[in-house]
C-alpha cells in the first residue's frame, strides 16, 4: 500500500472521529488513552498531547466506577449508557458507550469510548422533577383551597338556610298576632263608634297595614336573595288584569283628591302568556310609590305595545306622577336596597326603601328592563318593558272579589286553628258573613269532627301541634276519602309551598292577615261549585243513591244532540273503560308504574266528556304523578279505588242513558 493511500485513509478516519460532537477516546488494554477527538480536548480542558498516554480513569469523579465500566466492555465486548461524571470545570454528566476494536487476526487492541453529554437532559429531568413536585404541591394547595371553598360555600348555604328559616319563623310569629290585631280592628270599626274611637282605631289599622307592608318587603327581598323567586307562564287577559289592579287604588286616590288616568293600547292581544301575579306586584309597587309621593295632580298608568312578531309582544308599562320628583344624583341609586330619594323621605312619607329594589329584581330576571325619568317638583315616570308570549288558549279566570250576599247562608265552616285569638277572629268573621263556624284546635281534632259532622268547607292552618295542616289534609283525602273543599291558612309567605298544598289535596290558600273580602270570595267560590259525589263505603259495589256522577250536557253540546253520535260515544266509553279499570288495578298490584300511568292517562279525557266531576280528574292526575316518580305512595290505593268506583258508576248510568236514547229513537 503506497504512502499516499495510507495518508488518505488516516485523514478519512480522523474526519470520522472529529465528526462526533461527543468526547471520543481510544483506550489501550491497560487503560491508557491512545487517541481522542477535539470534543474530548474541549470538555476536559487538557491538550491532545497531554491527554495521550495518561490514565483514562483519572478524568472522572469516580475513577473506580469508570474502571468497572471499562472492564465490563472487555468482559462483554460492549457497554451502553453507563453513567459517569467528567471531572472538568463544571462536572459534566455523560453516558459512557464503549466497544472493543480488534486487528485483522481478531486480537483485541483496545476499546473505543464515546461519552455522550447529558447535561441538558439532566437539567430537563431535574426541571421536570421539580415541576412535578411543584404541580403536586399546587394540586395540594388547590385541593385545600377547594376544600376551604366548599366549606365556605356550605357555611354560606347554611347561613342562607338559617336566615330563611329565621325569616320564615319571624314571618309566622309576627303575622299571627298581626292577623288578630288587624282583623279585630276591622271588626270593631264596623260597630257604632264615636268620632274619637273611630280615629284611634283607624290609626291602629293604618299602623298594622304599614307593618305588614314592611314585613312583605323584607320577605320578598329575602326570596330574591335566596333565588326563590319563580315566574309562572299562564294565559291571562292583560286589559282585565290592569283594570282590576287599578281598582284597588280608587279609594286612596279619592282620599288625596288625585286623578287616575289609564292609557291602554288596544292593539295588545286579548290573551297573553306570562306571570300576572308578578306583573301586579311590579305595578302595585310603582303606583303605591306614585300615590305616596304625590299630593296634587294626577297619576297616569300607560300600557303600550312596543313590538310584535308571530310569537310574542313587547309591552312598555309606565307610571307617571306629578309628585315630589327625584334629584338627578339620586336616580342611579334609587333601585338599590334600602335607598330613598332623601334622608327625610322615610320620616315624611314612610316606607322601607325596598319597593323599587324588589321591582328591579322582578323585571330583570324576566328579561325586561326598567328606567326612571324625574325632575324635582315636577314628578317622576317609571317605565319598564316585558315580553309576553302570544297564545290562542283561553285565559285563566281571575279571582274576583265577591260582594256580601245576605241570601247566601247555611254554609257550615270548620276552622282548624290552634291559636285562640285567631280562632275567635275567624269565628267573628264567619258570623259577619252569616256562616256557621266550628273550631278544631289541631288536625287530629279536625279529622275526628269530619267523621261525625257535616261541613261545607274547611279552613286549615298549616302549622299546628299533633297533626299539622298538610298531614290532616292528606288524611282527609286518602283515609276519609272526602273531597270537601279545603283552604290553607298560612302566615309563612316565604316558604309556603303551593305545589305541596295542591299535592296533598288543598283547593286554595289565603295568607294571614286575612282579608275578609278575599276570604268570603274564596269560600263562596268553592262551596258554590257543583256538589262532589260521595263515594260508597263498601269496596265491592257502587253506591246506588240519588246522586248521579255523569252529566251529559257537555256531550249533548259537543254532538249537537245527535242521538247516533251520542250513542256511538257512550258505547265507546262502555267498551274502553272496563279494560282500563282492570289494567289500572292490576298494574298497581304488580307495581307496574308505566302501565298504571298509561291506563289512568287514557281515562282522564272521558271524565269531562261524560260530565264526571273534575275532582276525579284531579285524583287521576295525582295517581299519574305517583306513577311517574313512585313517591307519595301513602293513600294511592284508596285513590285508585275511588277512580274504579266512579268509572263503574258512570258505566252503570251510561248504560241506562244508552237504552233511553235507543228507545226514544226507534
Amino acid at each position: 500500500m503506497n504512502k499516499t493511500k495510507i495518508t488518505q485513509e488516516y485523514r478519512y478516519a480522523r474526519s470520522l472521529i472529529e465528526a462526533s460532537l461527543d468526547p471520543l477516546f481510544t483506550i489501550s488494554p491497560d487503560g491508557k488513552i491512545t487517541d481522542l477527538n477535539n470534543a474530548s480536548v474541549k470538555i476536559t480542558g487538557v491538550s491532545r498531547d497531554d491527554l495521550i498516554g495518561t490514565d483514562f480513569f483519572d478524568y472522572f469523579t469516580e475513577p473506580e466506577k469508570a474502571r468497572e465500566g471499562y472492564q465490563e466492555v472487555y468482559a462483554k465486548g460492549f457497554v451502553t449508557d453507563y453513567p459517569l461524571t467528567i471531572r472538568d470545570h463544571k462536572l459534566t454528566d455523560v453516558l459512557f458507550n464503549g466497544s472493543v476494536y480488534k486487528d485483522e487476526s481478531g486480537i483485541v487492541l483496545g476499546i473505543v469510548v464515546v461519552a455522550r453529554d447529558i447535561t441538558e437532559q439532566k437539567r430537563i429531568e431535574k426541571d421536570f422533577a421539580e415541576a412535578v413536585v411543584f404541580a403536586e404541591l399546587a394540586t395540594g394547595i388547590a385541593e385545600e383551597a377547594k376544600s376551604k371553598a366548599e366549606s365556605a360555600t356550605r357555611i354560606a348555604e347554611d347561613a342562607v338556610k338559617a336566615k330563611q328559616q329565621f325569616l320564615s319563623n319571624m314571618s309566622h310569629e309576627i303575622r299571627t298576632p298581626m292577623n288578630a290585631i288587624i282583623g279585630f280592628t276591622k271588626v270593631v270599626l264596623k260597630t257604632d263608634l264615636n268620632a274619637k274611637q273611630k280615629e284611634y282605631l283607624t290609626a291602629i289599622k293604618m299602623s298594622g297595614d304599614a307593618l305588614i307592608v314592611l314585613i312583605n318587603d323584607i320577605l320578598d327581598l329575602a326570596k330574591v336573595d335566596a333565588g326563590k323567586m319563580t315566574f309562572e307562564q299562564t294565559p291571562f287577559k292583560m286589559a282585565l288584569s290592569i283594570s282590576a289592579m287599578l281598582h284597588l287604588f280608587e279609594t286612596k286616590i279619592q282620599e288625596k283628591n288625585l286623578e287616575l288616568v289609564k292609557e291602554y293600547d288596544m292593539r295588545i292581544p286579548d290573551v297573553l302568556v306570562g306571570d300576572p301575579v308578578r306583573l301586579h306586584q311590579i305595578i302595585l309597587n310603582l303606583i303605591s310609590n306614585a300615590v305616596k309621593f304625590t299630593t296634587s295632580g294626577k297619576i297616569t298608568v300607560s300600557v303600550r305595545m312596543v313590538k310584535e312578531d308571530k310569537e310574542k309582544v313587547t309591552i312598555e308599562f309606565a307610571v307617571k306622577d306629578t309628585g315630589i320628583g327625584i334629584a338627578a344624583d339620586k336616580i342611579d341609586k334609587i333601585f338599590e336596597n334600602f335607598q330613598q330619594a332623601s334622608s327625610g323621605t322615610s320620616r315624611v312619607f314612610g316606607g322601607t326603601g325596598l319597593g323599587l329594589a324588589i321591582v328591579k329584581q322582578l323585571v330583570e330576571p324576566q328579561g325586561g328592563s326598567i328606567s326612571v325619568k324625574s325632575k324635582i317638583g315636577k314628578g317622576s315616570t317609571f317605565s319598564f318593558t316585558l315580553d309576553f308570549l302570544k297564545t290562542s288558549t283561553e285565559a285563566e279566570l281571575i279571582s274576583r272579589i265577591e260582594e256580601y250576599d245576605d241570601a247566601v247562608k247555611n254554609i257550615k265552616v270548620l276552622v282548624v286553628e290552634d291559636i285562640a285569638l285567631n280562632q275567635l277572629l275567624m269565628k267573628t268573621l264567619l258570623d259577619d258573613f252569616g256562616f256557621e263556624g266550628d273550631i278544631a284546635a289541631n288536625g287530629k281534632i279536625a279529622v275526628e269532627k269530619l267523621q261525625h259532622f257535616e261541613y261545607d268547607i274547611v279552613l286549615m292552618d298549616l302549622q299546628m301541634p299533633e297533626m299539622n295542616g298538610f298531614e290532616a289534609t292528606e288524611y282527609i283525602r286518602n283515609k276519609l276519602n272526602s273531597q270537601i273543599p279545603i283552604i290553607a291558612l298560612t302566615a309563612d309567605v316565604t316558604t309556603v309551598d303551593l305545589a305541596k298544598c295542591k299535592l296533598v289535596g288543598m283547593n286554595d290558600y289565603i295568607a294571614k292577615p286575612v282579608d275578609e273580602r278575599v276570604l268570603y270570595s274564596k269560600i263562596i267560590g268553592l262551596v258554590n261549585k257543583p256538589p262532589v259525589i260521595r263515594m260508597m263505603e263498601s269496596k265491592d259495589t257502587v253506591k246506588s243513591d240519588k246522586l248521579r256522577c255523569i252529566d251529559l250536557d257537555y256531550l249533548m253540546h259537543r254532538t249537537k244532540s245527535d242521538p247516533n253520535l251520542m250513542m256511538e260515544m257512550i258505547a265507546l266509553y262502555l267498551e274502553q273503560t272496563p279494560p282500563l279499570i282492570l289494567a289500572m288495578k292490576k298494574s298497581l298490584h304488580e307495581q307496574d308504574w308505566s302501565t298504571l300511568h298509561s291506563a289512568v292517562h287514557k281515562m282522564i279525557p272521558s271524565f269531562s266528556i261524560m260530565g264526571i266531576s273534575i275532582d276525579f280528574e284531579n285524583i287521576a292526575k295525582k295517581v299519574q304523578e305517583f306513577a311517574n316518580n313512585q313517591q307519595q305512595a301513602h293513600g294511592i290505593p284508596e285513590l285508585v279505588l275511588q277512580l274504579e268506583q266512579v268509572c263503574l258508576q258512570a258505566c252503570h248510568e251510561l248504560e241506562e242513558e244508552l237504552h233511553k236514547i235507543k228507545n226514544n229513537n226507534k
